[in-house]
């Protein structure tokens, strides 16, 4: 499988992206989201170099009632929903029932990683969406809802890679995509990157913990 980029790991990512968004967004008071798990580390790292601040925005993917290792569509924490075309044939009642247990999952995680405080106030603010890579893009879509739905001057999503193709609404509903590598032959997020390790909540926590230190010591 031929690679056009090799991140080394996440952090390499994250400062990689922070730097190709500095030149715009530095210093701009930027709220940078990560969508848990990999997706903190990468903004981790951009938070620190734009001096912006740092929180969590969750969402799940809604598996198959049939078949739950294939996704129909994702919901934020606020209630947007992302469908395909596999999602919109669901009956409502099923789409409901969905819906419902993924929120658990999501309530759980908002517990965990902000302790269930509630999104940074968007605004007017410039919100940058990051994940550490685009497979489709379908759990991102109802993050660029969730944002818009609170008046942010303005919400950038960006990712180290992605394919040639994901979702158009991404580009629809994002005001800029910010993408470093688009591999010729994409597969899966994991190929642009030597350490691809599954991130456990105690590490997300601690990207976490270690940013608001961060910013006791830089006097914020």
């Amino acid at each position: 499988m031929q690679r056009t980029r090799l991140f080394a790991d996440r952090t390499e990512a994250g400062i990689e992206l922070g730097k190709r968004l500095a030149n715009e967004y530095k210093d701009k008071q930027a709220i940078v989201l990560g969508i848990p798990r990999g997706g903190v580390q990468v903004a981790f790292e951009v938070a620190k170099i734009l001096n912006g601040s740092l929180s969590v925005i969750i969402t799940k993917k809604l598996p198959h009632p049939l078949h739950e290792e294939l996704a129909v569509g994702a919901v934020a924490e606020d209630g947007a929903i992302y469908l395909s075309s596999l999602g919109k044939a669901l009956t409502e009642s099923t789409l409901k029932r969905t819906v419902r247990a993924q929120r658990k999952e999501i309530n759980s995680r908002i517990q965990r990683f902000r302790q269930n405080r509630s999104l940074p106030d968007m605004q007017g603010r410039i919100v940058i969406i990051v994940d550490d890579g685009i497979a489709t893009g379908s759990t991102i879509v109802p993050a660029i809802k969730l944002c818009k739905n609170n008046n942010p001057a303005k919400v950038v999503v960006a990712s180290p890679v992605s394919g040639e193709k994901y979702v158009s609404e991404i580009s629809s509903l994002a005001d800029e995509v910010v993408i470093l590598e688009h591999p010729e032959y994409f597969s899966s997020v994991g190929q642009a990157y030597d350490d691809f390790h599954s991130l456990s909540d105690e590490e997300v926590i601690q990207f976490l913990e270690d940013f608001e230190k961060h910013l006791q010591s830089a006097g914020v």
